[in-house]
């Protein structure tokens, strides 16, 4: 039997994070799609674009949470 680990609301932050993102601890996933959204628009951001496709294609180990944050604030400017 294989485990699969979600992508749930902590990893995509944690993901965000780690491109230089700066978001509160806790923040939703909406809260985090937003603000990353943000500071691509005013001062981009590298590796965001690259971050998203990946996520773009695990959307079946995704939280539909995420997922929904990702497809209705970062697909959109970033396609």
């Amino acid at each position: 039997m294989m485990i699969v680990d979600l992508i749930d609301g902590d990893d995509f932050r944690d993901r965000l994070v780690s491109l230089g993102i700066s978001l509160p601890e806790g923040a939703s996933p909406d809260a985090c799609a937003r603000m990353a959204q943000l500071m691509h628009a005013e001062v981009g951001v590298p590796g965001l674009q690259a971050l998203v496709r990946e996520l773009g294609e695990q959307t079946d180990i995704m939280l539909p949470s995420v997922r929904s944050a990702l497809e209705r604030f970062l697909l959109p400017v970033l396609r």
